[in-house]
């Protein structure tokens, strides 16, 4: 006899194969149930509400829609038509565009630019394109226990936007040398998340053409999903049951381009929800903004309070990055993530070849170009570093202010140092030889690397220790996370303690950021919990013996 979870599996794959071979779903990017937010009614009445359109709440809002009606709002615009976007030769470009308009918003914090995205597709439309699964423990903490659906989960993403990347000389020459430094064994090609060297698949197809998350909406029920764009949520509407003290998520009020604000209801079914998708930072900051945060945030913009959560906002974390850029005598294909190195010590090793990775000018890398070089990259895992997201007023366009305190905890900083080790070491490989000038010593690399501008830190300009090194250099890896995290803001269903009808399901429910890139288990999330909730639905409607 198959498991509950299981036989819901199949009940939507079932629909989404009968959608697909009847021609009835609709193939990215001609979705008719994708409109601006300025075309849509003041007010409307829906199963399920998710809030941003991203990593996680799209492949949610898609499975939901097959046995539901479901609207999905999206801050931003569609990244189909854009090539800035679509193509890996213009990789992070965006992050040079600091208009309202721009997919990618930046803020800055303890000296480091950062970028949160602004776009449907989230994370996955404006990223490096590197995916691969996370480790077990990450399924442990995300409270997932059914192995199956997991698996499923990561299979429904990757038959629509995953390919094995071709490497060139240099990530061919990095995978060698870090194989003969001891990052072993070799995995090959590979999504799972385990010790050694592999190659991981990627988002961008063999033409250089990125797929989103938003490319999963083909699994959508065209006649169950409606997707707004532009559509900038306010606030979440609360009431209290007759004869009931808990509040009660029924609504959102949310703003469209031309400044006009719309009202979405739920119907008000017994398993009607609204699931905040909106992101580390937008998550907590739509929560606070609805009055369920820390009472002094509350109070000090004068927001009436639904539930005084004084852990929303808290244990934000940013996994922080330090590079080397390496200069080479021949010339180096561009190349973004497709390599890594997965220590035993908790820091992973990556590589991105002949690009401006830290968008300097030409003149800042002294007489070296960035196109005959690359830079090989560590991040730390975990982090324990930690720090805390405030509002600073209530427009919801406005970013909070946020700390992640970076190498704050000394084992972060070790683990750092132990990655530049690594990479200090591979530069002296005979399997990486071809690319590096051979009387160039690693502290010229590294004080050449400490007048980059990774940063907005003032420091030397030359690196005395590694630890200065860290300290000195750190950027991000936009792999945010934290702040409505799981056993403290949200219970082991996602569903916001304290209130009913709510739910929040994305990074910042995470105790740790998963594997060497999220976006592969951030995705599997948003199946995994649409198919466990539309369990829930159908089991008040139809009994499983009938499915």
């Amino acid at each position: 006899m198959l498991s509950r979870s299981w036989s819901i599996t199949a009940v939507a794959l079932v629909t989404i194969v009968f959608l697909l071979d009847f021609g009835v779903a609709e193939l990215p990017p001609n979705y008719t149930f994708m409109h601006e937010a300025t075309e849509a009614p003041r007010v409307s009445f829906y199963d399920y509400i998710v809030i941003g359109g991203g990593t996680t709440g799209i492949p949610l809002a898609a499975t939901l829609s097959a046995n539901a009606s479901v609207l999905l709002l999206e801050r931003g615009g569609s990244p189909y038509g854009n090539p800035s976007i679509t193509n890996v030769a213009n990789f992070g470009t965006y992050f040079f565009d600091t208009s309202s308009s721009s997919p990618s918003q930046q803020f800055i914090t303890e000296g480091v630019v950062n970028a949160r995205s602004r776009i449907l597709g989230g994370g996955t439309s404006i990223n490096a394109g590197f995916y691969s699964r996370g480790e077990e423990q990450f399924n442990i903490e995300a409270r997932l226990t059914d192995e199956t659906l997991i698996e499923d989960s990561y299979q429904w993403i990757e038959k629509v936007m995953v390919f094995e990347p071709f490497l060139g000389g240099w990530q061919t020459a990095l995978r060698a040398a870090l194989v003969e430094v001891g990052v072993t064994p070799d995995n090959g090609y590979s999504y799972d998340h385990v010790i050694g060297t592999k190659t991981g698949g990627s988002i961008f197809d063999a033409n250089g053409t990125r797929h989103t998350a938003a490319d999963l909406l083909q699994y959508a029920n065209p006649e169950g999903v409606s997707v707004l764009l532009h559509a900038v949520v306010h606030k979440i509407l609360f009431k209290t049951k007759a004869g009931g003290t808990t509040p009660l998520a029924y609504g959102v009020a949310f703003e469209d381009s031309f400044g006009n604000m719309h009202k979405a209801f739920l119907k008000g079914g017994e398993n009607d929800e609204i699931i905040v998708s909106a992101g580390a930072l937008g998550s907590p900051q739509i929560l606070i903004l609805s009055g369920i945060g820390p009472k002094e945030q509350l109070d000090g913009q004068n927001i009436k309070s639904v539930l005084q959560q004084p852990l929303v906002g808290k244990n934000m974390s940013d996994n922080p990055r330090n590079g080397i850029f390496i200069p080479s005598p021949i010339a180096v294909e561009q190349s973004i993530v497709q390599v890594v190195g997965i220590t035993e010590f908790g820091s992973y090793i990556e590589e991105s070849g002949g690009i401006n990775l830290v968008f300097a000018n030409i003149e800042d890398y002294q007489g070296y170009d960035y196109q005959l070089g690359g830079f090989v990259l560590e991040k730390i895992n975990g982090p324990i570093s930690t720090g805390e997201l405030k509002i600073e007023n209530r427009n919801p366009f406005d970013n909070p202010s946020v700390t992640f305190n970076y190498f704050k905890e000394p084992e972060d900083l070790q683990k750092c140092v132990k990655g530049l080790e690594t990479i200090l070491a591979v530069i002296e490989t005979e399997a990486f030889s071809n690319y590096t000038y051979a009387n160039m010593t690693a502290q010229e690399i590294l004080d050449l690397n400490m007048k980059l501008p990774y940063n907005q830190i003032v420091h030397a300009n030359t690196s005395s220790s590694l630890e200065e090194y860290c300290k000195a250099t750190v950027g991000t890896m936009w792999h945010y996370h934290g702040g409505c995290q799981i056993g403290q803001v949200v219970d082991d269903e996602y569903k916001v303690i304290g209130v009913d009808g709510l739910r929040v399901l994305d990074a910042s429910t995470l105790l740790n950021c998963p594997g060497t890139n999220p976006q592969a288990s951030l995705m599997m999330l948003g199946r995994y919990m649409g198919v466990k909730m539309l369990a829930q639905r159908l089991a008040v409607t139809k009994s499983y013996a009938d499915i």
